[in-house]
């Protein structure tokens, strides 16, 4: 069966759109630019794995048309919402109040689990309603609906945005990693790096609560 995709004029203006989108920083590259910094570009690129294995989960959603439960029902979106900035306040919590042990190398950093490091981020993305509501406004517009199967057009845009934020959010992760590097080279930064991020992890969750009250 012949796969169906938007035509050729139609699918470079989206993925135009779709790089300029990705371009501006985000939660999500706000969240895997920490990590990075934080961890190192290796966790950063785990982290992007799973941000972008719960963006395939959006986007299946919104070409089954089921994240039109979100845009129709304000409990459900506030569930999912508060949801997911708990968890990045959590998150931070943990960060801040967890054990910590000085170094005696100051190149040190901390070892996080790769797959905890993905189902955090996993989790983080696919938490958030508006990545949802967003992919089922932004996507149709590029559609052919005269070619038929919206759906599996919905699905490709989708999966095509997906690789197109592999390479953003990789760049992002590569230069905040390089920037950590330098920082970890700093004591003081050691000392204070876990506050940083806790406050970071915490400012983020309370954006996602309060930031933006109505559904657009």
């Amino acid at each position: 069966m012949d796969i169906v995709v938007p035509g050729a004029a139609n699918l470079w203006l989206f993925v135009c759109a779709a790089l300029a989108l990705l371009l501006v920083p985000g939660p999500a590259v706000l969240y895997i630019v920490g990590r990075s910094v934080e961890q190192g570009r290796a966790a950063g690129l785990v982290s992007i794995l799973g941000i972008h294995t719960a963006t395939l989960v959006h986007v299946s959603a919104a070409a089954l048309g089921l994240s039109a439960i979100l845009a129709s029902s304000t409990l459900a979106f506030s569930v999912v919402k508060y949801a997911g900035a708990a968890y990045l306040i959590w998150l931070g919590l943990k960060k801040i109040f967890g054990s910590f042990e000085a170094s005696n190398s100051v190149f040190t950093r901390p070892r996080r689990n790769r797959l905890r490091l993905f189902r955090e981020g996993f989790v983080v993305n696919l938490l958030n309603p508006k990545t949802a509501l967003f992919f089922l406004a932004f996507l149709p517009q590029f559609v052919e609906v005269d070619q038929g199967h919206v759906a599996t057009q919905i699905f490709f845009l989708g999966f095509t945005f997906t690789l197109i934020g592999l390479v953003t959010d990789s760049t992002y992760a590569f230069i905040a990693g390089t920037a950590g590097d330098l920082l970890k080279r700093n004591h003081r930064y050691l000392e204070l790096e876990r506050y940083l991020s806790g406050v970071f992890f915490i400012g983020l969750g309370l954006t996602t609560a309060f930031g933006g009250h109505n559904r657009k």
